[in-house]
């Protein structure tokens, strides 16, 4: 498994950059004079495969003229917390050695390192400290990129969209900020007692956050709250984006249908079609409505059913049935229709019989089953008089 590490400068004695090299740049005219910058972006073992690094070279023909090494890496074993050094190396033939501090931990840190053209790859050798651990580099078939090409890998965005015209390629419940690190906390701690629901994964600061200085933080929200949040947060200190993100909704499980059926004047009627919703699935389904439920802070429908097992009729067992449900507009803004997305059924079985009663489970999947039900998603769309996603066309129809 290789890592992201761009290791050790070194100088470039026999740099080979011939049209038919693997993994390498294309050539350039040697004539112009002018220096090149290279990187190189993976280097194999450092730090037990759990270290990013990229390794900048400054070239003037085939030779070294600077390097700067930058590592990211996680500060223990049992943390996501990663803290990371930008080294800028000394170059002494194949010898590359520096000194830095890290910028989190404060932690001194030094780098000896030996680097070796083998070929159309090369090969690094030494010691890293940091603090007083030593990580031994032995590192070979590493290949080089060209800053272009650099450049282009590292065009990636954040998947905000400000102003979705349609909830087909973003989920009207899935919002996130883009926000200067140093403004992170302060954005949180003003979220404490509201009706959001934070994703922890966006809670640890990855590597190209801490390159970038701005991190991601994805929220989950009541769909008819999104546009005024969004709007909100845009003029919080830090943040440089907000908007719509990718979330729950998968289109392919959503129905379309008419808003004008289902205003409560300016606002959705989200009790009524909850209700109507609620129905379709326990006639779907064969089965008893037991509950449901609005969460506050995500707008998600929670519906739960209970109906007599059918594969072992003789235990008289009971399926409880799970489904989550959401109702959103199809667009930020003003809109003439609704979406209804629906997620497939859990099922778990228990006995539920008074007295004595058998102890089951399900060890080859937990303590559930995913039953994939098109036929709720088809029962919806023809009881709710809605459309149907058609990925071939890309538009909703009947």
């Amino acid at each position: 498994m290789r890592l992201l590490l761009l290791c050790l400068p070194a100088l470039l004695l026999t740099l080979s950059t011939e049209a038919g090299a693997e993994n390498k740049s294309p050539p350039r005219p040697a004539s112009d004079g002018g220096s090149e910058i290279h990187y190189f972006t993976s280097i194999d073992g450092l730090m037990g495969g759990a270290a990013d690094v990229i390794l900048k070279e400054t070239r003037q023909g085939p030779t070294v003229t600077a390097a700067v090494l930058d590592v990211c890496y996680p500060m223990n074993r049992d943390s996501d917390r990663k803290d990371r050094f930008i080294a800028n190396l000394s170059v002494q033939g194949q010898t590359l050695s520096g000194t830095t501090q890290s910028l989190g931990a404060k932690a001194p840190v030094s780098i000896q390192l030996t680097r070796k053209p083998t070929g159309e790859t090369f090969e690094f050798r030494g010691q890293m400290t940091i603090g007083s651990e030593v990580t031994e580099v032995a590192s070979s078939d590493n290949a080089d990129i060209s800053e272009k090409e650099f450049l282009n890998n590292e065009i990636t965005g954040d998947g905000i969209v400000a102003a979705p015209t349609d909830f087909t390629e973003v989920s009207p419940e899935a919002i996130a900020v883009r926000i200067k690190l140093e403004a992170v906390n302060e954005f949180l701690n003003s979220l404490r007692g509201q009706d959001i629901e934070i994703a922890l994964a966006s809670l640890p600061v990855s590597c190209a956050a801490l390159r970038a200085g701005e991190q991601t933080i994805t929220m989950s929200v009541d769909p008819e709250r999104a546009g005024a949040l969004v709007e909100k947060f845009r003029t919080m200190p830090g943040v440089s984006s907000a908007g719509w993100t990718p979330g729950l909704f998968d289109v392919l499980r959503t129905v379309r249908i008419n808003a004008a059926d289902w205003r409560n004047g300016q606002s959705i009627n989200r009790d009524k079609l909850a209700a109507q919703v609620a129905q379709i699935a326990a006639k779907t389904l064969s089965a008893k409505a037991v509950s449901s439920t609005f969460d506050p802070a995500s707008g998600r429908l929670k519906l739960v059913y209970k109906r007599p097992n059918q594969d072992f009729p003789s235990l008289n067992l009971t399926d409880t049935i799970e489904l989550t449900a959401m109702i959103a507009p199809e667009k930020p803004g003003t809109f003439d229709h609704l979406l209804v997305w629906i997620n497939s059924p859990s099922i778990t079985t228990a006995d539920e019989n008074s007295g004595a009663r058998l102890n089951l489970s399900d060890l080859a999947d937990d303590d559930s089953d995913q039953s994939d039900d098109p036929e709720l998603v088809d029962a919806l769309a023809r009881d709710l008089k809605g459309e149907r996603w058609d990925s071939d066309k890309s538009t909703w129809l009947h």
